[in-house]
Protein backbone atom coordinates (compact mmCIF):
# COMPACT_ATOMS: atom_id res chain seq x y z
CA UNK A 1 0.00 0.00 0.00
CA UNK A 2 2.85 2.38 0.83
CA UNK A 3 4.19 2.20 -2.71
CA UNK A 4 0.75 2.95 -4.16
CA UNK A 5 0.43 6.02 -1.95
CA UNK A 6 3.93 7.15 -2.90
CA UNK A 7 3.12 6.69 -6.58
CA UNK A 8 -0.02 8.80 -6.18
CA UNK A 9 1.99 11.55 -4.49
CA UNK A 10 4.58 11.50 -7.26
CA UNK A 11 1.83 11.66 -9.88
CA UNK A 12 0.32 14.69 -8.15
CA UNK A 13 3.68 16.45 -8.00
CA UNK A 14 4.43 15.62 -11.64
CA UNK A 15 1.03 16.94 -12.71
CA UNK A 16 1.59 20.19 -10.81
CA UNK A 17 4.96 20.67 -12.48
CA UNK A 18 3.70 19.78 -15.95
CA UNK A 19 0.77 22.18 -15.66
CA UNK A 20 3.08 25.13 -16.22
CA UNK A 21 5.71 23.37 -18.31
CA UNK A 22 3.05 22.13 -20.71
CA UNK A 23 1.88 25.69 -21.26
CA UNK A 24 5.42 26.87 -21.94
CA UNK A 25 5.95 24.03 -24.43
CA UNK A 26 2.68 24.78 -26.20
CA UNK A 27 0.94 21.54 -25.22
CA UNK A 28 -2.09 23.43 -23.90
CA UNK A 29 -3.23 26.96 -23.15
CA UNK A 30 -2.99 28.43 -19.67
CA UNK A 31 -6.61 27.57 -18.83
CA UNK A 32 -5.97 23.87 -19.47
CA UNK A 33 -2.78 24.20 -17.45
CA UNK A 34 -4.75 25.59 -14.51
CA UNK A 35 -7.13 22.64 -14.80
CA UNK A 36 -4.21 20.20 -14.66
CA UNK A 37 -2.84 22.09 -11.67
CA UNK A 38 -6.18 22.02 -9.86
CA UNK A 39 -6.69 18.29 -10.28
CA UNK A 40 -3.09 17.59 -9.32
CA UNK A 41 -3.68 19.54 -6.13
CA UNK A 42 -6.85 17.54 -5.46
CA UNK A 43 -4.87 14.30 -5.89
CA UNK A 44 -2.16 15.59 -3.56
CA UNK A 45 -4.67 16.54 -0.87
CA UNK A 46 -6.43 13.19 -1.13
CA UNK A 47 -3.10 11.38 -0.93
CA UNK A 48 -2.01 13.28 2.16
CA UNK A 49 -5.38 12.84 3.89
CA UNK A 50 -5.22 9.08 3.29
CA UNK A 51 -1.53 8.69 4.11
CA UNK A 52 -1.37 10.63 7.38
CA UNK A 53 -3.43 8.27 9.59
CA UNK A 54 -1.76 5.25 8.01
CA UNK A 55 1.64 6.83 8.70
CA UNK A 56 0.57 7.47 12.29
CA UNK A 57 -0.32 3.81 12.72
CA UNK A 58 3.00 2.79 11.18
CA UNK A 59 4.86 4.99 13.65
CA UNK A 60 2.95 3.51 16.58
CA UNK A 61 3.55 -0.08 15.52
CA UNK A 62 7.09 0.49 14.29
CA UNK A 63 6.55 -0.56 10.70
CA UNK A 64 9.78 0.78 9.18
CA UNK A 65 8.92 -0.37 5.67
CA UNK A 66 5.64 1.53 5.69
CA UNK A 67 7.27 4.60 7.23
CA UNK A 68 9.93 4.61 4.51
CA UNK A 69 7.28 5.00 1.81
CA UNK A 70 4.48 6.86 3.58
CA UNK A 71 6.60 9.68 5.03
CA UNK A 72 8.05 10.72 1.64
CA UNK A 73 4.56 10.37 0.15
CA UNK A 74 3.13 12.88 2.63
CA UNK A 75 5.96 15.35 2.03
CA UNK A 76 5.70 15.06 -1.75
CA UNK A 77 1.92 15.38 -1.65
CA UNK A 78 2.23 18.61 0.34
CA UNK A 79 4.53 20.05 -2.31
CA UNK A 80 1.93 19.26 -4.97
CA UNK A 81 -0.87 21.26 -3.34
CA UNK A 82 0.97 23.69 -1.05
CA UNK A 83 2.12 26.23 -3.68
CA UNK A 84 -1.24 26.32 -5.53
CA UNK A 85 -3.08 26.90 -2.25
CA UNK A 86 -0.70 29.73 -1.37
CA UNK A 87 -1.30 31.28 -4.79
CA UNK A 88 -5.06 30.97 -4.33
CA UNK A 89 -4.83 32.63 -0.93
CA UNK A 90 -2.73 35.43 -2.39
CA UNK A 91 -5.14 35.91 -5.30
CA UNK A 92 -7.95 36.49 -2.82
CA UNK A 93 -5.90 39.11 -0.96
CA UNK A 94 -5.09 41.38 -3.93
CA UNK A 95 -7.24 43.25 -6.46
CA UNK A 96 -8.32 41.17 -9.50
CA UNK A 97 -6.43 43.41 -11.93
CA UNK A 98 -3.44 42.93 -14.22
CA UNK A 99 -2.38 46.49 -15.13
CA UNK A 100 -0.31 48.30 -12.50
CA UNK A 101 1.20 51.78 -12.87
CA UNK A 102 2.92 54.26 -10.58
CA UNK A 103 0.97 56.95 -12.45
CA UNK A 104 -2.71 56.05 -12.69
CA UNK A 105 -3.76 59.43 -14.07
CA UNK A 106 -1.37 59.43 -17.02
CA UNK A 107 0.06 55.89 -17.27
CA UNK A 108 3.19 55.32 -19.39
CA UNK A 109 2.25 53.99 -22.84
CA UNK A 110 3.71 51.20 -24.92
CA UNK A 111 5.10 51.81 -28.39
CA UNK A 112 7.41 49.05 -29.58
CA UNK A 113 5.72 46.26 -27.61
CA UNK A 114 2.28 46.93 -29.09
CA UNK A 115 3.11 44.68 -32.06
CA UNK A 116 3.94 41.80 -29.71
CA UNK A 117 0.66 42.30 -27.83
CA UNK A 118 -1.47 42.38 -30.98
CA UNK A 119 -3.01 38.95 -30.31
CA UNK A 120 -2.92 39.17 -26.51
CA UNK A 121 -6.28 38.78 -24.74
CA UNK A 122 -5.50 41.76 -22.49
CA UNK A 123 -5.44 45.20 -24.06
CA UNK A 124 -2.48 47.55 -23.66
CA UNK A 125 -4.93 50.42 -23.13
CA UNK A 126 -5.32 51.49 -19.51
CA UNK A 127 -8.61 50.59 -17.84
CA UNK A 128 -9.28 54.02 -16.37
CA UNK A 129 -10.59 55.21 -12.98
CA UNK A 130 -12.03 51.82 -11.95
CA UNK A 131 -8.66 50.08 -12.29
CA UNK A 132 -6.92 53.02 -10.64
CA UNK A 133 -9.26 52.84 -7.64
CA UNK A 134 -8.64 49.12 -7.19
CA UNK A 135 -4.90 49.65 -7.41
CA UNK A 136 -4.93 52.43 -4.81
CA UNK A 137 -6.84 50.13 -2.48
CA UNK A 138 -4.56 47.13 -2.98
CA UNK A 139 -1.18 48.79 -3.56
CA UNK A 140 -1.24 52.24 -1.91
CA UNK A 141 2.58 52.37 -1.83
CA UNK A 142 3.01 52.50 -5.61
CA UNK A 143 3.54 56.08 -6.75
CA UNK A 144 5.84 58.18 -8.96
CA UNK A 145 9.48 58.14 -7.85
CA UNK A 146 11.77 61.19 -7.76
CA UNK A 147 15.58 61.16 -7.88
CA UNK A 148 18.14 63.94 -7.54
CA UNK A 149 20.00 62.98 -10.70
CA UNK A 150 19.61 63.90 -14.35
CA UNK A 151 17.26 62.16 -16.74
CA UNK A 152 20.24 60.76 -18.65
CA UNK A 153 21.85 59.33 -15.51
CA UNK A 154 18.61 57.84 -14.22
CA UNK A 155 17.92 56.30 -17.63
CA UNK A 156 21.26 54.50 -17.50
CA UNK A 157 20.59 53.13 -14.02
CA UNK A 158 17.05 52.07 -14.99
CA UNK A 159 18.24 50.24 -18.10
CA UNK A 160 20.94 48.47 -16.10
CA UNK A 161 18.38 47.42 -13.46
CA UNK A 162 16.03 46.06 -16.13
CA UNK A 163 18.80 43.96 -17.62
CA UNK A 164 19.91 42.64 -14.22
CA UNK A 165 16.34 41.55 -13.54
CA UNK A 166 16.44 39.46 -16.69
CA UNK A 167 13.91 41.50 -18.67
CA UNK A 168 13.96 41.22 -22.45
CA UNK A 169 14.56 44.78 -23.65
CA UNK A 170 12.31 45.74 -26.56
CA UNK A 171 13.17 49.45 -26.73
CA UNK A 172 15.55 51.88 -25.03
CA UNK A 173 15.09 55.47 -26.16
CA UNK A 174 17.23 57.82 -24.01
CA UNK A 175 15.96 61.03 -25.63
CA UNK A 176 12.39 60.08 -24.67
CA UNK A 177 13.35 58.52 -21.36
CA UNK A 178 11.46 55.38 -22.40
CA UNK A 179 12.34 51.74 -21.80
CA UNK A 180 10.09 48.89 -22.88
CA UNK A 181 10.69 45.29 -21.88
CA UNK A 182 9.09 41.89 -21.33
CA UNK A 183 9.43 39.75 -18.23
CA UNK A 184 8.61 36.02 -18.37
CA UNK A 185 7.24 34.30 -15.28
CA UNK A 186 8.98 31.16 -14.06
CA UNK A 187 6.27 28.50 -13.80
CA UNK A 188 3.80 29.10 -16.63
CA UNK A 189 6.04 31.33 -18.70
CA UNK A 190 3.52 34.18 -18.83
CA UNK A 191 4.66 37.29 -20.72
CA UNK A 192 4.21 40.53 -18.79
CA UNK A 193 5.20 43.79 -20.47
CA UNK A 194 6.83 46.75 -18.76
CA UNK A 195 7.32 50.36 -19.78
CA UNK A 196 9.54 52.81 -17.89
CA UNK A 197 9.11 56.56 -18.37
CA UNK A 198 11.70 59.03 -17.10
CA UNK A 199 11.06 62.77 -17.30
CA UNK A 200 13.12 65.75 -16.11
CA UNK A 201 11.72 67.77 -13.21
CA UNK A 202 13.08 70.59 -11.11
CA UNK A 203 16.02 69.30 -9.11
CA UNK A 204 16.24 65.93 -10.82
CA UNK A 205 14.10 63.35 -12.56
CA UNK A 206 10.80 61.56 -12.19
CA UNK A 207 10.40 57.84 -12.90
CA UNK A 208 7.14 56.09 -13.66
CA UNK A 209 6.71 52.41 -14.30
CA UNK A 210 3.86 50.33 -15.66
CA UNK A 211 3.62 46.53 -15.79
CA UNK A 212 0.82 44.76 -17.69
CA UNK A 213 0.02 41.06 -18.14
CA UNK A 214 -0.86 39.78 -21.60
CA UNK A 215 -3.30 37.15 -20.31
CA UNK A 216 -5.45 36.62 -17.23
CA UNK A 217 -7.85 38.88 -15.38
CA UNK A 218 -5.83 38.84 -12.16
CA UNK A 219 -2.04 38.81 -11.99
CA UNK A 220 -2.04 37.53 -8.37
CA UNK A 221 0.09 40.52 -7.40
CA UNK A 222 2.88 39.75 -9.88
CA UNK A 223 2.97 43.15 -11.59
CA UNK A 224 3.05 45.10 -8.33
CA UNK A 225 5.81 42.82 -7.04
CA UNK A 226 7.76 43.39 -10.27
CA UNK A 227 7.52 47.17 -9.88
CA UNK A 228 8.65 47.00 -6.26
CA UNK A 229 11.59 44.80 -7.21
CA UNK A 230 12.65 47.22 -9.91
CA UNK A 231 12.40 50.21 -7.59
CA UNK A 232 14.38 48.33 -4.96
CA UNK A 233 17.17 47.96 -7.51
CA UNK A 234 17.34 51.77 -7.66
CA UNK A 235 17.13 52.30 -3.91
CA UNK A 236 20.76 53.48 -3.62
CA UNK A 237 20.21 56.46 -5.93
CA UNK A 238 19.93 59.94 -4.31
CA UNK A 239 16.38 60.99 -3.53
Amino acid sequence: MGWIVLAAALAALAGAGLSGLGHQLGWWDFRAGFTVLRWSAYLGIATAVFALPVLGAALVFGSRWSIATLLPAVVIACFSFGPPLLQLQKARSVPPIHDISTDTENPPVFVEILAKRRDAPNSASYGGPEIAAQQRLGYPDLAPQFYRISQEALFGHALQAARKLGWEIAAAVPEEGRIEATDTTFWFGFKDDVVVRITPVEGGSRLDLRSVSRVGRSDVGANAARIRKFLAALSDLPR
